[in-house]
């Protein structure tokens, strides 16, 4: 198992930026006596779609947790952009633009006043706010839904408004988790295409995490994440190529079998 492990990471050679958007250096994390994550390390580059790709319960949820400060890193060190999220949590969220797994728009809000109530919380002045949402609201469609309360929107529209809203204070670093669940399929595609032009066109870092393996293509950073440690880490197609599966589904199982189910 260990050799396999090895290869992949090491056949990540593709040239990365120095200072990735995301580090995660030998964080643990325990809900009392159990272990949700154990010495866990990771990056996502700069102006990349990295897949934390995972089970249900491999620990993706309270990474995310420990990366937006919603809870406190205990071991280990996380940086956003360079700045530690402990040290300098302003520097370190204000680069952040999070989409969690569960809907978190008021939904008694309208759709412009869910965008500018979290602009005001970035500091951002009321005109400057109105415009930014406007602009965003156009990206994705959703114009013509600005004055609909957000409990009137689907769920794609729901999720689409919360990924916008995200990007108001133009962060460089998008993080969402499990960002498809209960989605459509037509709702999937739409913003998976989305959040990769946002990759493409603007150079956001996105990391994402899924359970999916059809939302990860080839060319995708992915870290593995199985009870809560880091199995493998490169380039899709190169833990792939190491782990001599025929596809990624084949490579998860040869991973997650190896470190004992």
């Amino acid at each position: 198992m260990s050799t396999i492990i090895a290869a992949s990471r090491a056949a990540a050679t593709r040239v990365l930026p120095e200072t990735p958007a995301l580090r995660v250096d030998n964080v643990s994390h325990f809900y009392g006596a159990r272990m949700a994550l154990k010495d866990v390390s990771l990056t996502a580059p700069q102006a990349w779609f990295t897949a934390l790709l995972g089970l249900n319960g491999a620990g993706k949820t309270t990474l995310f947790s420990l990366i937006t400060r919603l809870y406190d890193t205990r071991a280990g060190a996380i940086q956003v952009q360079g700045y530690a999220v402990h040290r300098y949590p302003g520097e370190a969220l204000r680069r952040l633009g999070v989409v969690f797994q569960a809907r978190t728009l008021d939904l008694d809000l309208t759709v412009m006043d869910n965008l500018l109530y979290h602009a005001a919380l970035h500091g951002m002045r009321r005109g400057e706010a109105r415009a930014r949402a406007q602009e965003v609201l156009v990206e994705i469609g959703l114009a013509d839904r600005a004055r609909d309360p957000a409990r009137n929107l689907s769920g794609g529209q729901m999720r689409r408004v919360e990924i916008a809203r995200a990007l108001l204070h133009r962060p460089s670093l998008l993080v969402l988790d499990e960002p498809t669940a209960g989605l459509d399929i037509a709702s999937k595609s739409a913003i998976l295409r989305h959040v990769r032009l946002l990759v493409q066109e603007r150079g956001v870092a996105v990391f994402w995490a899924t359970h999916l393996l059809d939302e990860i293509e080839a060319s995708d950073h992915v870290v593995v994440l199985h009870k809560g440690q880091v199995l493998a880490e490169g380039e899709a197609a190169r833990i792939i190529a190491q782990s001599e599966a025929p596809d990624l589904r084949g490579a998860f199982t040869v991973l997650t079998e190896g470190a004992g189910t």
